[in-house]
C-alpha cells in the first residue's frame, strides 16, 4: 500500500466509518477489514492519527484500528503478520513526538505503545525506555505529561508479564531506572506541595497529575521489580517516606475545596499511596516487616484517634483498615504452635505485632469501632425511613455496600476479635453489662449505642460461645426488647432479630424456638418494620438448620406462611423477593406434605411473579427453587400446576432460549421432581421431552440429571415414551457413547437396562441399535469393571426376559463375528463366568444367575460344555441372596417380595414419591424379586436331568467341583 496515494483513500473510508448512517458505515467497515492485512495499512493509520489537523473522531478510529492490528498481526507467527521492516518504521514513528493534544487519544496511543512494548521491548525496541526517560525531562508541559503517561502504561504492561525470562528482564529494567523514577516522583511531588498554597488551580492540577502518574510508575517498579526489595535501600527509603508524604498530602486537603477536580485527584493520589503499601505487603510480606510498626502507628492514629479529624475521608479510612487487617491476619506473621519451627522473620513480625497491640491499644480500637464506626448515621436512618427496602438490599450486599465503610469496619472487628479474643472478650462483655434492661426511647444516642454493641455481639458470636449465656439473655433481655412497639425502638428491634439470627446456629436451646417463632410472627405483622428488618427476621427463622423440629413449628405454620406470602407480594426489590422465596422454599421443604392446605395463594401468585420477572433471571431461579419444593410438598397433587409448571420447564430447559444459561440447572431439577411426583403421563408432559436431545448434545455437568429425567419417563409410561422418543433417544445415545466418559457410558446403559426391566418386550426393540455394542463389549472383555457389570446387567435382562430377541441378536452377532451361533454363545458364557466378580450389586448378581440358568434345560453341547460355569455362578448367587431362618434352619431368598408393604415414614424421612411407588410396583413383577433362585436352580437341574437321563446328568454334574456340588446340595435341602 503506497503511503501517499493510500492516505487519501483510507482517510475517506475512515470518515465514512464514523457515520451514523448504516448504509455508509457498513461498507466502510468491510473495506477497513479487507485492508487489515495489507502491507503499509498501519503506516497510513499512524500518519492519520498523528495528524492533529484531522477530525478527532477519524483520528480516534484510526488509533483503535491500529491497536486491534497489534493484537492480531504484530506477532511474527501470526497469520498475515506485519513485516519486520514495517514494524521497525512504526515503532520509530510512535515515539517521535509525545504531543497529542486530546486526552482520550493520548491515552489510547500510550496503551498501544505499551502493547508493542509487551511484545518487542527491550530486544527489538531497546530505544523505547531511554526515549521515554529523556522525554519526561523536557520542560514542555504537554510533551512531559504524554511521555509520563506512556511511561506508566509501558511499565504497567511489562510488570504484568509472568514468564521467568520476562520477569528477569523487568527486574533488570527496574534496577536500571528506579533511581530516576524516584527522583522524578520527588520532583513532581515537591512542585505540587509548593504550588498548593499558591491558589493557582491550573498549576496545582498539572503538577498533581504528574505526581500521580510518576507514583503509578513507582508502584509497579516497587511491587514487581525486585526479588528481595528489602535489600534495596532506595526501595525501602521510598516506602518509609510514604508515611511522611501521606501526612503532607492529607494536610493539603485542608486547603483544597471539596467539590473540584483537584480534590478528586488529591484523594486518588492519597489512595494510591495506600495501594503501594497494600500491594507490597501482599507480594512481599517478609520485606514488609520493617514497615509493620510504622504502618500500624500511622493507620491507627488516623483512624482511631483525633489525628485524623478533618483530613480523612471514607475511602482512605477503608484502606487504612485494610492495612491493619492484612497485618493482623497475615499468615507469614503467625508463628507455628512450636515457636522453634517458625522462621526468624515470622518471629520478628509476631514480636512487633504483640508489642504494638497492647491491652490499651486493643481496647481503644474495639471501643472506637463499636461506639463510633458501628453507629448508624443520620444518612442511614433517613434512608431507612424514606426507602426501607432499598436500604436493606444495599446493607446486605448491594454493589455500593461492598466498597463502603461499614462492611470494612465489621470485617476488621471480626478479624481483630478473633486474633485477640482473650483480651477483647472482657471489654465487649463490659459494654454489654452497661446496657442491661430497657433503654429510654427518648435517648436516641443510647439506642444507637445499644444497636452498635448488639452488632458487635452478633459478629463475635462464635468467639463469645463460652462467655455468654445466650438462652438467658434471649429470655430476659432480647425478647422483651422485641416487644417494645415505640417508633424510635424500630432500629433496635431490627438489630435484636439480626442478633438472634447470628446466634441461632451457635448457641440456642431447641426449647426456646416456639418463643422465637411467635416473636417473628409479631415482627412480620409490623409493616413499618418488616421490610427493613426482613433479612434479619428471616435469618433468625431457623428452618434450615439441623435442630429444626417440625412439631414445634407446625402451630405457627399457617400464620408464618400467610405473612411471608403477603410480604412477597408487597416488596418490590428483586433481592428481597428472592430472599422471601428462599425462606418460603425452606418452610415448604421442612414441613413437606403438611404445607398443602396453605399453598393455594402462592400457587396462584407465582405465574404472575414469573411473568413480571422476565428481565430478572436470578429471581426466576428463586421461583424455580420454590416450585421444586412446592412440587415435592404437593406430591401427586402437583399435577394441578401443569398449566403453569410445564411451560416454565419448557422455557428453562430449552437451550435455544437465552435464559437457559441462568435457568437450566434449576429447570432440570424441577423437571425431574415433576416426573417423580407425577401420578400419570400427560401429552403436555410427554411433549416437554423434545428439549432433551439438544441437552444431551451439550454433554454438560447436567448430564446426570438428564439421565435421571429419562429414567423418570421410562418408569412413568414406558410404552408411550419409547414409542414416541426411542428412535431419537437411541441416536443421541449412540453419539454420546463415542465420546463420553466411563461414568457416562454407565449412565446410558442404566437407562437401557431400566427400559428392558420395565418393558421386556418393547425395550429390546427400541434400543436394538445399542445392544450389538453391549454384546461386543462382553465378548471382547470390556476392561472397565463398572462398564462390564452394566453390560452383563443389560444382556441378562434380554436373555432372561426376552429369549426370542436374544436368539435373533445372537444370530446377528454371529454373522458380524463370522462365527457359528453356538460357538459365539459359548464364548459369551465363558466371559460372563470369568467376569462375574465385576458385578457387585446383589440384584445384578442374582439376575446373572437367573439369566444363565434360563439356558437350561438344553441338549446343546456348547451349553453343556459350559454347565460347570453356570452352576458356579448359580451357587455364588445363592450365597448372595440366601439367608438362614434361625427358627427353622431352612434357607430363604432374601430378595423375594411377595406383596406391597407401605413402610412407615418417620418424621425425619421424606414420604415416598409417586416414582418410588412405581418402582415398588415394578419390583413385584421383576423376576429378581419374584422368582426364588433356590427353586429356579432346582427346577432347571430337574429339567436338565429329564433331558439327559440319570446317567447323562450324573456325568454332567461330575464336571462341577465337588465342593461346589456340596454347597449346592446344602442350599437345595428340602426339595
Amino acid at each position: 500500500m503506497d503511503l501517499n496515494s493510500a492516505s487519501t483513500v483510507v482517510l475517506q473510508v475512515l470518515t465514512q466509518a464514523t457515520s451514523q448512517d448504516t448504509a455508509v458505515l457498513k461498507p466502510a467497515e468491510e473495506q477497513l477489514k479487507q485492508w487489515e492485512t495489507q502491507p503499509g495499512f498501519y503506516s497510513v493509520l499512524l500518519n492519520i492519527f498523528t495528524n492533529h489537523s484531522l477530525d478527532i473522531n477519524v483520528r480516534w478510529l484510526a488509533v483503535l484500528y491500529f491497536k486491534h492490528g497489534i493484537d492480531r498481526y504484530w506477532r511474527r507467527v501470526a497469520p498475515h503478520a506485519l513485516s519486520e521492516e514495517e514494524k521497525s518504521t512504526l515503532r520509530a514513528g510512535l515515539i517521535t513526538n509525545f504531543n497529542e493534544p486530546i486526552n482520550q487519544i493520548a491515552t489510547q496511543i500510550a496503551v498501544l505503545i505499551a502493547k508493542v512494548a509487551r511484545l518487542d521491548c527491550p530486544r527489538q525496541w531497546p530505544e523505547l525506555i531511554p526515549t521515554l526517560i529523556e522525554s519526561v525531562k523536557v520542560q514542555d508541559d504537554l510533551r512531559q505529561h504524554r511521555a509520563l503517561l506512556t511511561f506508566y502504561h509501558v511499565t504497567k504492561t511489562l510488570a504484568s508479564k509472568r514468564l521467568a525470562a520476562d520477569r528477569k528482564l523487568f527486574y533488570d529494567l527496574a534496577s536500571g531506572i528506579y533511581t530516576f523514577a524516584c527522583s522524578l516522583w520527588n520532583h513532581h511531588t515537591d512542585t505540587f506541595l509548593q504550588q498548593v498554597s499558591s491558589g493557582n488551580e491550573v498549576a496545582v492540577l498539572s503538577s498533581l497529575e504528574r505526581t500521580l502518574l510518576s507514583l503509578k510508575v513507582l508502584r509497579k517498579l516497587t511491587v514487581n521489580g525486585f526479588v528481595e526489595p528489602h535489600k534495596n535501600m532506595e526501595v525501602m527509603g521510598f516506602l518509609h517516606g510514604i508515611f511522611e508524604r501521606l501526612k503532607q498530602f492529607l494536610e493539603c486537603s485542608r486547603n483544597i475545596g471539596t467539590d473540584n477536580v483537584c480534590r478528586d485527584r488529591l484523594e486518588k493520589t492519597i489512595i494510591l499511596f495506600t495501594k503501594v503499601l497494600l500491594d507490597f505487603l501482599d507480594q512481599h510480606p517478609f520485606s514488609f516487616i520493617p514497615l509493620i510498626q510504622r504502618s500500624l502507628e500511622f493507620s491507627v492514629s488516623y483512624v482511631f484517634t483525633e489525628v485524623g479529624e478533618g483530613v480523612t475521608f471514607e475511602r482512605f479510612i477503608v484502606q487504612c483498615m485494610n492495612l491493619i487487617k492484612m497485618i493482623v491476619k497475615n499468615y507469614a506473621y503467625k508463628p507455628s504452635k512450636n515457636f522453634e519451627d517458625s522462621s526468624p522473620e515470622t518471629l520478628e513480625a509476631h514480636k512487633i505485632k504483640m508489642a504494638f497491640f497492647t491491652y490499651p491499644t486493643l481496647t481503644e480500637i474495639c471501643r472506637r469501632l463499636v461506639s463510633h464506626y458501628f453507629l448508624l448515621t443520620e444518612e442511614e436512618l433517613t434512608m431507612w425511613e424514606e426507602d426501607p427496602e432499598g436500604f436493606t438490599v444495599e446493607e446486605t450486599g448491594g454493589d455500593s455496600w461492598k466498597y463502603s465503610l461499614r462492611p470494612c469496619t465489621e470485617v476488621l472487628f471480626i478479624d481483630i476479635f478473633h486474633e485477640y479474643n482473650q483480651t477483647l472478650t472482657p471489654v465487649l462483655l463490659e459494654m454489654m453489662q452497661t446496657l442491661q434492661g430497657p433503654t429510654n426511647v427518648e435517648d436516641m444516642n443510647a439506642l444507637l449505642i445499644k444497636d452498635a454493641v448488639y452488632n458487635a455481639v452478633g459478629l463475635a458470636a462464635y468467639e463469645l460461645f463460652d462467655s455468654v449465656d445466650f438462652d438467658q439473655w434471649f429470655k430476659n433481655q432480647l425478647l422483651p426488647e422485641l416487644q417494645v412497639i415505640h417508633n424510635r425502638y424500630k432500629p433496635l428491634r431490627r438489630r435484636v432479630i439480626w442478633l438472634i439470627g447470628q446466634w441461632i446456629s451457635v448457641k440456642f436451646k431447641s426449647d426456646l424456638r416456639p418463643m422465637l417463632y411467635e416473636a417473628i410472627c409479631n415482627l412480620l405483622q409490623d409493616q413499618d418494620l418488616v421490610v427493613c428488618g426482613l433479612h434479619y427476621a428471616l435469618t433468625a427463622l431457623p428452618v434450615d438448620d439441623f435442630e429444626f423440629r417440625t412439631d414445634q413449628f407446625l402451630p405457627y405454620l399457617e400464620t408464618m406462611f400467610t405473612l411471608l406470602f403477603q410480604l412477597l407480594q408487597q416488596v418490590t426489590e428483586c433481592d428481597t423477593k428472592m430472599h422471601v422465596l428462599h425462606v418460603l422454599s425452606c418452610v415448604i421443604e421442612r414441613v413437606n406434605m403438611q404445607i398443602r392446605p396453605y399453598v393455594g395463594c402462592l400457587v396462584q401468585y407465582l405465574p404472575l411473579l414469573w411473568k413480571q420477572s422476565e428481565e430478572h433471571n436470578m429471581l426466576r431461579c428463586a421461583i424455580l427453587t420454590t416450585l421444586i419444593h412446592l412440587v415435592q410438598g404437593l406430591g401427586a397433587d402437583s399435577k394441578n400446576l401443569y398449566p403453569f409448571l410445564l411451560p416454565v420447564i419448557q422455557l428453562s430447559t430449552d437451550v435455544s432460549q437465552p435464559p437457559h444459561v441462568y435457568l437450566l440447572e434449576d429447570g432440570l431439577e424441577l423437571w425431574l421432581v415433576t416426573l417423580e411426583n407425577s401420578p400419570c403421563i400427560t401429552p403436555e408432559l410427554l411433549r416437554v421431552f423434545q428439549n432433551m436431545s439438544p441437552l444431551l448434545e451439550l454433554s454438560s455437568e447436567n448430564l446426570r440429571t438428564c439421565f435421571k429425567i429419562i429414567n423418570g419417563y421410562i418408569f412413568l409410561s414406558s410404552t408411550e415414551f419409547l414409542q414416541t422418543y426411542a428412535v431419537v433417544l437411541c441416536q443421541s445415545f449412540c453419539e454420546l457413547l463415542k465420546e463420553i466418559t466411563t461414568e457416562g457410558q454407565v449412565q446410558v446403559l442404566k437407562v437401557v437396562e431400566n427400559a428392558l426391566k420395565v418393558n421386556p418386550v418393547l425395550g429390546p426393540q427400541m434400543f436394538q441399535p445399542i445392544l450389538p455394542c453391549v454384546f461386543r463389549g462382553i465378548i471382547e472383555g470390556e476392561r472397565y469393571p463398572v462398564v462390564m457389570s452394566t453390560y452383563l446387567g443389560v444382556m441378562g435382562r434380554v436373555l432372561l426376559q426376552n429369549a426370542s430377541f436374544f436368539s435373533s441378536l445372537l444370530n446377528e452377532m454371529a454373522h458380524k463375528f463370522n462365527q457359528e451361533m453356538d460357538q459365539l454363545l459359548g464364548n459369551m458364557i465363558e466371559m460372563w463366568v470369568d467376569r462375574m466378580d465385576n458385578i457387585t450389586q446383589p440384584e445384578r448378581r442374582k439376575l446373572s444367575a437367573l439369566a444363565l440358568l434360563s439356558l437350561l434345560p438344553s441338549d446343546n453341547s456348547v451349553i453343556q460344555d459350559k454347565f460347570c460355569g453356570i452352576i458356579n455362578i448359580s451357587v455364588e448367587g445363592l450365597h448372595d441372596v440366601m439367608t438362614e431362618d434361625p427358627e427353622t434352619g431352612t434357607y430363604k431368598d432374601c430378595m423375594l417380595m411377595s406383596h406391597l408393604e407401605e413402610p412407615k415414614v418417620t418424621e425425619d424421612e421424606e414420604p415416598p414419591t409417586e416414582q418410588d411407588k412405581r418402582k415398588k410396583m415394578l419390583a413385584l413383577k421383576d423376576p429378581v424379586h419374584t422368582v426364588s433362585l433356590q427353586q429356579f436352580v432346582y427346577e432347571k437341574l430337574k429339567a436338565q436331568q429329564e433331558v439327559l437321563g440319570e446317567q447323562g446328568f450324573q456325568s454332567l454334574m461330575e464336571t462341577v467341583d465337588t465342593e461346589i456340588v456340596t454347597q449346592l446340595q446344602e442350599f437345595l435341602q428340602g426339595f
